[in-house]
C-alpha cells in the first residue's frame, strides 16, 4: 500500500464541474442539534489523534467526519421527507450519472452536496481514462431513519458528504483509485476507507477544504454558487434583523436552515437565501 503513495493526482480532478463563484457558502444547524446523544461535545471537542493516510476504517477518522459536518453547519436529513426538502432548497443536488460514472441501479436517493457532485464528475473522468471502466457509485446521502443497523451514530452519510465507491475487479484500477484517495486523504481534502462487508470505497469529503485546494491550484477562491449566502450570527442577533439587513423574510431563512422556530445562537451559521 505504501508505494501507492506516489501516485499524482490529476489537477483536472478538481479544475471543472457545476458552475462556480466567488461567494462563500456555508451550511446551517450544528451536529449537537442533530444526535442530541448525552457527552457528544466532549467527543467532538476531544484532540483526536492523526493518524497516517490509509484506507483502514478507523473511529477517529468517523469522528474527523463528524465534526466537519459540525463545522461546516450543515443539516442532517432524519427522514425521507427532510431530504426532498433539502433538495427543494438547493443544499443536496442530483447525480445523474453521465459517460463517465453510473449509480447502482435501484439507488434510492441519487443526492449529494454539490461539492461531491464535483468531486465525483472529476474523478469518474480520470479513473475512466486511466482504467478503461466507469466509476460506480453505490450510495449517496440517506435518512437517518434509514441508515443500516450497523452504521455508526457519527455516519455523516445523512449530511450528503458520504458517497460509496464500487471496488473494481482489475487490480490496476484498485491501485490507481486508492493511491489517488490515499493522496486527496493526505491533502486534508477528504476521508476514505475500504470496507470489507460489503466490498465498498467508502470516501467522506470535505466541501471547504476540497474547495480551497481548488483555489490553491487555480489561484483563484472559487467554491459553488448554491444560491446561498453564509451569515454567522452575532451577539444581539434575531431572525427579524437578519432577513432585514439581507433583503429576505424571516420565512425563508427559516426554511433555508430547517429551524422549527425562532431561536438562533451567537457563532451559529445560517445559510441566507439570496433575493
Amino acid at each position: 500500500m505504501c508505494s501507492l503513495v506516489t501516485l499524482q493526482v490529476d489537477p483536472s480532478l478538481v479544475l471543472s464541474g457545476p458552475r462556480l463563484s466567488r461567494h462563500r457558502t456555508l451550511g446551517m444547524s450544528g451536529l449537537s442539534r442533530i444526535f442530541g446523544l448525552a457527552g457528544i461535545a466532549l467527543l467532538l471537542t476531544a484532540a483526536l489523534p492523526v493518524d497516517a493516510a490509509s484506507l483502514r476504517p478507523s473511529r477517529s477518522s468517523l469522528q474527523r467526519q463528524a465534526i466537519a459536518a459540525r463545522d461546516h453547519g450543515y443539516p442532517a436529513a432524519r427522514t425521507p421527507r427532510d431530504l426532498h426538502g433539502l433538495v427543494e432548497r438547493g443544499h443536496l443536488v442530483r447525480l445523474p450519472g453521465n459517460g463517465d460514472y453510473e449509480l447502482k441501479e435501484g439507488l434510492r436517493y441519487p443526492y449529494a452536496r454539490p461539492e461531491v457532485k464535483l468531486f465525483v464528475e472529476r474523478l469518474a473522468r480520470q479513473y475512466l481514462s486511466r482504467c478503461g471502466e466507469g466509476l460506480v457509485v453505490t450510495s449517496l446521502v440517506r435518512p437517518r431513519n434509514q441508515q443500516p443497523w450497523r452504521s455508526s451514530p457519527l455516519s455523516v452519510h445523512p449530511y450528503g458528504m458520504a458517497m460509496d465507491l464500487r471496488v473494481s475487479w482489475k487490480r490496476s484500477c484498485r491501485a490507481w483509485l486508492e493511491g489517488t484517495l490515499i493522496q486527496l486523504e493526505e491533502a486534508g481534502v477528504l476521508e476514505a476507507a475500504r470496507e470489507r462487508h460489503p466490498p465498498h470505497y467508502h470516501v467522506v469529503l470535505f466541501p471547504d477544504p476540497y474547495l480551497d485546494y481548488v483555489s490553491q491550484l487555480t489561484g483563484e477562491k472559487l467554491v459553488l454558487d448554491t444560491g446561498f449566502d453564509a451569515y454567522r450570527v452575532q451577539r444581539g442577533d434575531n431572525l427579524w434583523r437578519i432577513a432585514r439587513r439581507h433583503g429576505t423574510t424571516v420565512q425563508r431563512i427559516q426554511d433555508a436552515n430547517d429551524l422549527r422556530g425562532t431561536t438562533i445562537r451567537p457563532g451559529q451559521v445560517l445559510s441566507i437565501p439570496r433575493p
